[in-house]
């Protein structure tokens, strides 16, 4: 049992590592590493490219739900959740719910076109629906998000690191990153999906250890929840519609759904996660496993953070300077708690790290297989051997490691890790999904409404959120004190008796205020869902300015049968849903063929094209689509429904025969 009088509180010395604790952590990338050496040497005879990228299509859905989990629930999630608790509230339990409402939407809406038209890049599909051009900005849109992402996960542990053990920040940052880039440039998908089980696994392990000694050291859970309750901190009931209250329950629950479902629904890494399942059943399942995954990672996270206020409760290690952010109270916690136990604090930190590098091969590999597809096949070089394509996207994975090392300090400039995060899923991930959405949604919007809806989603949601970071609106935490600090010399503003975060809870505000001082003061909570409605609002005005599509001419397998897959629309006799479906030719099997055969353009203009044997002009386009459509047609997937009807290339409704067999 550690000595309450050397917790650091009492005598302003923060503990370091002992030689078994950089022992274990040392470990854990050795183990990483060694599981992509393991993958680069078993399959150095396969030079197909969807080996290296999509795993073979041929994962269980196991590996597959723990890889979706681990890949954004990282050491954001583990560094900046306990630090909510500590600093504000339990709202945030909310986010939770969203959770539900997101997988269901990312199994049944999204991922099933996705996995239907069997992509390697999820920006194929704007392609199909679009143009050329709306592929190419959606996927360096893509690109520039998960760059930054990445850089802001790997700077996250990086810094808890320094702050509990003095070791340098941008050893770890180099360290830690180039082991990453290693065993996922010599690995592949497979390697990434192992060791995320891996990880997955190392970070619950280490949320446990600290949790349940942290509740031994306070004296039980039930008396560090009555500390946070009396502290104010335990409240769930903020059910204001006010879009600028940080957390309420409509910002978690409604403004979480859309932040998550761009991540689960139409971000790379996790389409191409669950694209290397066999089945899009399976793929489904996989979903829906992560779900409580989540969960339990969510609220672990939550609860220690419960821990750590109760334990902290009388001496507020950020009003002493023992921390300079709150995104280190975590670290300090745990080298208080688990100090005197040799080798815990090692496996924490670890457990830190496993959830960077998680995030960060899932990273790697989706911009390499972007970048491939995207950029390379459709602008450079069409027609690529496996050998060269698997070689490629070797070299893009580690070239983009290198710039994620680089941007690093960039990330370190961000203040908290989790806002800044979320704020960045909504900034640039909610364009993204608004664009997705006009086009899996709405059968009228066209190319030009499509850029015109994405540009400006992106400018006026990086206008919001480089504003809030200037203008910076008042924030008002919860209540910290000081009177437990003993041995300490206290700064000289302040007294060491009940203290409140005056520089936080009361700002000074210009009494005259700019126009748009209250659109900085939007939640960062809705920025996801603020992209989506201005990404698709503009894109149906100019859609309709240029000249709205026929619902009529578009490939049915672009377009969503919403209202035959989400309750209770599911529920209505058929011919009030045919109605619902806006003139789009669900069950025309015809019309699908000719659009599985001829690849793009209107139903019209593939009949006459198949009619007079006469190409669109676009030989290499075509050839390429035709490829695709043979993969489609020979895919299992393209089996019978329980239904009667012939697949349609399109979300079925829950229970697949052709899949179910297989389960």
């Amino acid at each position: 049992m550690v000595d309450p009088a050397k917790y650091s509180y009492r005598t302003g010395i923060v503990n370091s590592f002992t030689p078994w604790d950089y022992v274990i952590f040392a470990a854990i990338l050795v183990i990483s590493a060694g599981i992509g050496f393991y993958f680069a040497f078993k399959d150095r005879k396969k030079k197909n490219i969807h080996e290296f990228l999509l795993a073979g299509r041929n994962m269980s859905p196991y590996p597959v739900a723990l890889s979706l989990l681990a890949s954004f629930m990282s050491a954001i999630t583990l560094l900046g959740t306990p630090a909510e608790m500590y600093n504000y509230t339990t709202m945030y339990w909310w986010i939770g719910l969203s959770y539900l409402f997101v997988v269901a939407a990312a199994a049944h809406i999204f991922i099933p076109i996705f996995y239907r038209m069997q992509v390697t890049s999820a920006y194929e599909y704007l392609e199909r629906r679009f143009s050329k051009g709306v592929r190419t900005a959606g996927s360096m849109t893509f690109a520039f998000q998960m760059v930054l992402y990445m850089a802001i996960v790997l700077y996250a542990p990086s810094l808890a690191l320094n702050a509990v053990t003095g070791f340098t920040l941008w050893g770890s940052v180099i360290s830690v990153g180039i082991v990453c880039t290693i065993y996922t440039t010599f690995g592949g998908m497979k390697a990434v999906l192992w060791t995320d089980t891996f990880q997955v696994v190392m970070m619950i392990t280490g949320l446990l250890a600290v949790l349940i000694r942290g509740s031994i050291l306070v004296g039980g859970f039930a008396n560090a929840w009555e500390i946070a309750n009396d502290s104010g901190r335990v409240y769930f009931t903020d059910f204001r519609v006010n879009p600028a209250v940080r957390h309420s329950v409509w910002s978690l629950v409604v403004g979480g759904f859309f932040t998550w479902v761009a991540v689960y629904g139409t971000n790379q890494a996790q389409v191409q996660r669950a694209c290397t399942c066999p089945t899009l059943r399976k793929a489904q399942i996989a979903m829906w496993i992560n779900f409580p995954g989540l969960c339990v990672i969510l609220y672990l996270s939550c609860l220690i953070g419960i821990v750590m206020y109760a334990f902290y409760s009388t001496c507020d290690p950020l009003t002493i300077k023992l921390v300079s952010q709150a995104d280190q109270l975590l670290p300090l916690f745990v080298m208080d708690v688990l100090g005197d136990l040799s080798g815990l604090p090692g496996i924490f930190v670890a457990c830190l790290f496993s959830g960077a590098l998680s995030t960060i091969s899932s990273g790697l590999n989706s911009l390499a297989a972007v970048f491939l597809e995207d950029v390379i096949k459709a602008y450079i070089v069409k027609d690529l051997r496996q050998e060269r394509a698997t070689l490629i996207s070797k070299v893009l994975a580690f070239v983009f490691g290198l710039i994620c090392l680089g941007l690093t300090y960039v990330a370190s400039l961000l203040g908290g890790v989790l806002q800044a995060a979320l704020s960045l899923f909504g900034m640039i991930g909610g364009p993204l999904l608004g664009l997705f959405t006009l086009g899996m949604l709405f059968p009228w919007a066209n190319k030009w409404g499509a850029y015109t809806g994405l540009f400006t989603s992106l400018i006026f949601m990086f206008w919001i959120g480089i504003g809030a970071q200037v203008v910076k609106p008042p924030q008002v935490k919860s209540l910290l004190r000081t009177i437990g600090c003993s041995n300490i010399t206290l700064p000289p503003t302040t007294m060491a008796t009940d203290l409140y975060n005056m520089s936080t809870t009361i700002m000074p505000v210009p009494e005259e205020r700019s126009a748009d001082y209250y659109l900085y003061t939007l939640s960062y909570m809705w920025y996801s869902a603020t992209a989506v409605a201005t990404t698709v609002i503009v894109g149906l005005i100019v859609s309709f300015i240029t000249g709205p599509t026929d619902p009529k001419t578009v490939d049915p397998r672009m377009i969503c049968p919403f209202f035959d897959i989400v309750p209770p629309f599911c529920f209505l006799p058929e011919k009030f849903r045919r109605r619902l479906w806006c003139g789009v030719r669900h069950d025309d099997k015809d019309e699908i063929e000719v659009f599985t055969a001829n690849g793009k353009g209107s139903a019209e203009n593939a009949r006459g094209n198949a009619e007079n044997g006469k190409g669109n002009g676009d030989a290499p386009y075509q050839a390429y689509m035709t490829d695709k459509a043979s993969d489609f047609r020979n895919n299992e997937t393209s089996k019978t429904l329980s239904n009667g009807v012939e697949n349609p290339g399109f979300p079925p409704p829950y229970s697949e025969a052709a899949e179910s067999t297989q389960l």
